[in-house]
């Protein structure tokens, strides 16, 4: 469609050698090169617990709640990982991440705008252009392209930024993939204690109620005072005062589960209801070394990607110091009248490169460079906050598991000591070798003790899914 054949041919000569160019120029990528930071942490643990803790840098963290053994929390927590809300959402953000990277990558290629165009023109009768010739039709169709030349690496330094965003956009899923793994395994362990305790509760007040029958009958009989039925009477009561914050507890502990699950409240009843012990942790648990949790804790890796991204933006920023260059180029057809529209001679073509130099701006864009370089600081620091902080609450939990496991053997000779309390008691207060106060005691030592070893077993639990939530399981 051109006017010549020599026309179009120096038009492409001339493409060409713009794009050799540009290819050549593209070769400088101002700002910093990113360089993955270093930290140094302690080799080993100071918690050092013979036979707690033993080293292994190659265990296998997924699926970490299997240990358990507990078929209902595994179905659970893949109903969780698989419907929760929570999840959802992270995988949106994550596609919005992949977006963005492709906005970012748009950049390495030229806009091309497609135009169709009709104009029709009256000239006036009152200027000197009215010898033009009167009434004109313009019909014109073609392309636009203007492709801005990566001189100074920006759209290089977008990608790079936009890349790391993506990566720290999976890390965000993967985190929250922990997260909702250890919340729902802490909330079925609540459920699991909640259900022990009120059977607990339930047990004692039975028990209480026989004591309070004996006692009554010894009064009956004139052998005690009305004191010792009161005495009764009150702890009956009181043990069952405890059921109904323990059955609030223990629907709350449902209802969480289900929405986790990304359910109503009470969708999970018929999976729930019925009893079962509260998991039991592992007596052992293999630890990775320190150094370790900079390749599993899904926060720590998205807070170095954090970093790469904002090192990237100063060269994003950087760049809009340098000269910005764009080639130009519009291809077309042009006629007065719509079938000459594509007839030969009727093309028309121009490309030309522009060069725009901010050469000054009261400093803007120096300061933005500054403002990058500050945020780059910011997110060294937050990262080196995260890796601390992320020892400490592995050093927290291992630190609680171990408490947790001696604290539960000494409830557990306690509360043997204590059933064996109240029989000795029962038996000596029918022989009349003994006052009521000490079966009164003695019955609610026991009722507080084997509450308090199924809050611990409970502990112990939620204490293990700490340790492996610390060390990104």
């Amino acid at each position: 469609m051109m006017n010549t054949k020599t026309n179009f041919t120096s038009w492409i000569n001339y493409l060409t050698t713009m794009l050799f160019a540009a290819v050549g120029a593209g070769c400088a990528t101002v700002g910093p090169d990113y360089v993955r930071p270093e930290l140094t942490v302690p080799t080993d643990w100071t918690e050092g617990e013979e036979g707690a803790f033993s080293e292994n840098p190659n265990r296998e963290l997924a699926d970490w709640w299997q240990h358990f053994d507990d078929p209902v929390l595994d179905e659970l927590i893949a109903r969780v990982l698989e419907d929760g809300l929570d999840i959802r959402q992270a995988f949106a953000r994550l596609e919005e991440a992949r977006a963005f990277r492709g906005v970012a990558e748009s950049g390495r290629f030229p806009d091309i705008d497609a135009i169709a165009a009709y104009q029709r023109s009256d000239d006036s009768d009152r200027t000197d252009l009215g010898d033009t010739g009167g009434d004109t039709d313009l019909f014109v169709a073609g392309l636009d392209a203007a492709w801005e030349l990566d001189l100074w690496g920006r759209v290089r330094r977008s990608v790079e930024a936009a890349n790391a965003e993506l990566d720290a956009a999976v890390e965000d899923v993967r985190g929250v993939r922990l997260i909702l793994a250890a919340e729902t395994a802490a909330s079925y362990v609540d459920l699991r204690a909640f259900q022990r305790r009120l059977v607990l509760a339930r047990t004692h007040v039975d028990l209480q109620r026989q004591t309070l029958q004996l006692v009554r009958a010894r009064y009956d009989a004139g052998v005690v005072g009305e004191r010792d039925v009161a005495q009764a009477a009150m702890n009956v009561e009181v043990t069952r005062s405890l059921v109904p914050p323990l059955e609030a507890g223990w629907r709350a502990a449902k209802n969480r589960l289900a929405v986790l699950a990304g359910l109503p409240p009470g969708s999970l009843e018929e999976l729930l209801n019925t009893a079962a012990p509260i998991p039991v942790p592992p007596s052992g648990v293999a630890v990775d070394l320190p150094a370790d949790l900079l390749r599993n804790r899904p926060d720590i890796r998205r807070a170095e990607r954090g970093l790469a991204a904002e090192h990237a933006r100063i060269g994003v920023a950087t760049a809009d110091l340098y000269p910005r260059l764009t080639l130009n180029g519009t291809l077309g057809v042009a006629a007065e009248d719509a079938g000459d529209l594509f007839r030969e001679g009727s093309g028309f073509f121009g490309i030309g490169p522009s060069i725009r130099w901010n050469l000054f701006d009261g400093g803007r864009s120096r300061r933005r460079v500054d403002v990058r370089i500050a945020r780059a600081e910011q997110a060294r620091i937050e990262w080196e906050r995260t890796v601390l902080e992320a020892l400490e609450e592995t050093e927290n939990a291992m630190s609680g598991f171990v408490r947790a496991q001696r604290r539960r053997e000494s409830l557990l000779a306690a509360v043997s000591s204590a059933r064996r309390a109240v029989e000795l008691a029962q038996l000596e207060y029918r022989e009349g070798a003994s006052d009521f106060q000490v079966i009164l005691d003695s019955e609610r030592t026991l009722a507080q003790l084997e509450d308090e070893l199924a809050s611990i077993d409970a502990l112990a639990a939620r204490q293990f899914i700490a340790l492996e939530k610390s060390l990104g399981g």
